[in-house]
């Protein structure tokens, strides 16, 4: 048995083992969540840029959209009770580092929410209100509130808020996790999945699905190690 695992066995108490299980299920969850969203994503296509092409775009695809938005917020609050869960199982290896991931992931969850997911939000709704709308000059307010929305979504900074932010937090609790109690198989996944995520930056397709991919899987070999280290 290495030193690391070791020393988390003769920290592990029933509190922190609960932890654990509450971990391993929210990270089976997130996965199971993403794998969900795939096909969603897949049906709406790309969404498009500007509160008139939005408006264009979504008859039809509301409640998609909501189903996507609803999911979303649900797996991002998941994230929560999975950073505490890797905290515990990986602060004998370096506390520094895993509070720092730590933070990133929680300020993931606030700004994912606060940001990404309530502009999503009130783009569906003012197209709501622009479908019931009976003149012309309410029309054009409820398109002014969809442009300012879409324009948040579409700037760089949106990117960082949704994705690179996340998946830093990801990349240095997979550096942890090199020396900790997870196999390398996670902690290689996690850096790929922080890699990938602030190589999104670009723009390239390839890189914002190969995020979406390796922490899909990443999320299942954490969440049966957690599962292991619960039983202990």
């Amino acid at each position: 048995m290495k030193i690391e695992e070791m020393a988390v066995d003769a920290a592990d108490g029933p509190d922190q083992k609960l932890w654990y299980r509450v971990g391993s299920i929210a990270a089976i969850v997130l996965g199971i969540g993403y794998i969900v969203i795939f096909p969603l994503y897949a049906r709406v296509g790309a969404p498009p840029s500007g509160g008139e092409a939005w408006f264009i775009y979504l008859p039809g695809k509301t409640n998609l959209w909501w189903a996507i938005l609803g999911i979303s917020v649900f797996t991002d609050f998941l994230y929560v009770p999975l950073a505490l869960a890797l905290y515990l199982a990986l602060k004998m290896v370096n506390k520094n580092l895993m509070l720092v991931a730590t933070a990133f992931i929680g300020l993931f969850v606030v700004l994912d929410l606060a940001i990404t997911w309530s502009h999503y939000a009130s783009i569906l709704m003012l197209y709501s209100k622009y479908s019931m709308a009976t003149s012309e000059v309410q029309r054009a307010g409820y398109l002014a509130a969809a442009n300012y929305g879409s324009a948040v979504l579409t700037s760089p900074l949106e990117v960082v808020y949704a994705i690179v932010t996340l998946s830093f937090g990801i990349l240095v609790s997979g550096v942890v996790m090199l020396r900790g109690v997870f196999d390398k198989i996670t902690a290689y996944l996690a850096l790929a999945t922080g890699v990938s995520g602030i190589a999104s930056l670009t723009g390239f397709t390839v890189a914002i699905i190969g995020n979406a991919l390796f922490a899909t899987v990443w999320l299942f070999f954490v969440g049966y190690r957690l599962y292991r280290l619960a039983k202990g």
